[in-house]
C-alpha cells in the first residue's frame, strides 16, 4: 500500500464511492468548504455534477451501471485527488462517485474544488475529470431502454 499523500498545508481531500445515484451535496463535501471559507482562504469554489443523459449515440438509455474495483478505486481516487491538489495548489478537493445503477437524470459524479483563484480551480477541475476517466478503475455500462425497463 502506498503511503498517504503529502498535501499542502491547510488543504483537504475527501473521497467517497456510493451505491446508486448521488443525492444532495453531502456534509462531507460542504464541511471542508465552510472551514476554508471561514478562514478567508477561498477565492473560487467549483462544483461539477455528472448527470446520466437519455440519448447515447441516437439510442435511449434507461440508466448507466457503474462497476468498481474496490478498494483500488477509492485508493486511486485519493491519490489522484492529492496529485491535483498539489499540482494546482488547491485548498480542497472532494469527490463522490456512484457504484451500481444510476437512472437517467441521476447524478453519478460530483467534484467540488476550492482554490485561491478561479483559473487554477478551472484548470484543476478539467484535469481531475480527464484523469479520473482514464486512470480510476470505475467502468460504466449502458442499460438501454426497452430491455426489460
Amino acid at each position: 500500500m502506498n503511503p498517504p499523500p503529502l498535501l499542502p498545508p491547510d488543504s483537504s481531500i475527501r473521497v467517497a464511492i456510493t451505491d446508486g445515484p448521488l443525492g444532495a451535496i453531502s456534509d462531507a463535501i460542504l464541511g471542508a468548504a465552510s472551514d476554508a471559507s471561514a478562514r478567508g482562504m477561498v477565492g473560487a469554489r467549483l462544483v461539477f455534477e455528472g448527470i446520466v443523459r437519455r440519448d447515447e449515440g441516437g439510442k435511449s438509455l434507461a440508466a448507466l451501471a457503474y462497476e468498481t474495483y474496490d478498494p483500488m478505486a477509492e485508493q486511486t481516487l485519493a491519490q489522484l485527488a492529492a496529485d491535483i491538489v498539489n499540482q494546482f495548489r488547491l485548498i480542497s478537493l472532494a469527490v463522490e462517485h456512484s457504484r451500481g445503477r444510476v437512472p437517467v437524470g441521476g447524478c453519478s459524479l460530483r467534484v467540488e474544488i476550492q482554490s485561491g483563484h478561479r483559473g487554477e480551480g478551472l484548470d484543476a477541475m478539467r484535469e481531475f475529470i480527464q484523469r479520473l476517466k482514464q486512470d480510476v478503475p470505475i467502468w460504466k455500462s449502458p442499460v438501454w431502454e426497452g430491455n426489460g425497463e
